[in-house]
């Protein structure tokens, strides 16, 4: 398995492509099942804003694309909810947050149950070893988006779920600074700090993911 993984020159271009269209695929998941949910929920500002679109250009954040493709953590441009249309507006968007995340698991659930079907052939053709590490890098990427985005800092999904359960004076007062939240993230970004922790936290969900998709975890060192 090993061998598999050190056949790709990360540096060669074809390569770089297969990170940018996985991030593109993770990313353009996590929001159309933020959209989507919120729209099951009564709220239809995502599908006005043409957030339910499987274009990554209406999802996309430069800044955490850039992280996504290079670090393999990140974010998107949040979706439009309007809490007004929700019957409880709390729970509904603590459902329409915890979506993103959860979409990302299964896509990596689904990325690496086919993986694993391809590696039990033991055969790989030039064509197959790359849609191998495609269906690898998306699972990866996934799980990254997914842990990274359940942080408890506005305004990533983590804050809306987590602090979904506070009384409401306090809830309301929080969401108040979701806009100085990207300032924070950026700060912890840059100083790696909670790093090791989000890395160590992405191999241990893929190692739970993968065991339960059939995929060979140990055969990768996860």
């Amino acid at each position: 398995m090993q061998s598999i993984l050190n056949y790709f020159d990360w540096s060669n271009l074809g390569d770089l492509l297969i990170r940018v269209v996985a991030v593109f695929l993770c990313i353009v998941i996590h929001e159309i099942s933020h959209g989507f949910v919120a729209y099951l929920l009564g709220d239809p500002t995502a599908k006005q804003g043409r957030r339910l679109s499987l274009n990554p250009l209406h999802h996309i954040d430069l800044f955490g694309l850039i992280l996504m493709v290079v670090i393999g953590f990140g974010w998107a441009k949040p979706v439009p909810v309007d809490m007004r249309y929700f019957r409880n507006p709390k729970s509904g968007m603590a459902l329409t947050a915890l979506a993103g995340p959860l979409s990302n698991f299964l896509l990596a659930f689904l990325a690496l149950f086919l993986a694993g079907r391809m590696i039990n052939q033991y055969s790989f053709h030039t064509a197959e070893q790359y849609l191998l590490a495609f269906l690898i890098v998306t699972a990866v990427r996934s799980i990254g988006l997914g842990i990274f985005n359940l942080i408890p800092i506005p305004p990533l999904d983590g804050s809306k779920v987590f602090f979904s359960v506070l009384p409401d004076r306090y809830y309301y007062q929080i969401l108040r600074f979701e806009r100085y939240g990207f300032f924070l993230l950026f700060l912890l970004v840059a100083t790696d700090f909670g790093g090791g922790w989000i890395t160590n936290a992405i191999y241990g969900m893929l190692r739970i993911i993968g065991t339960a998709a059939g995929f060979p975890v140990s055969a990768f060192g996860w």
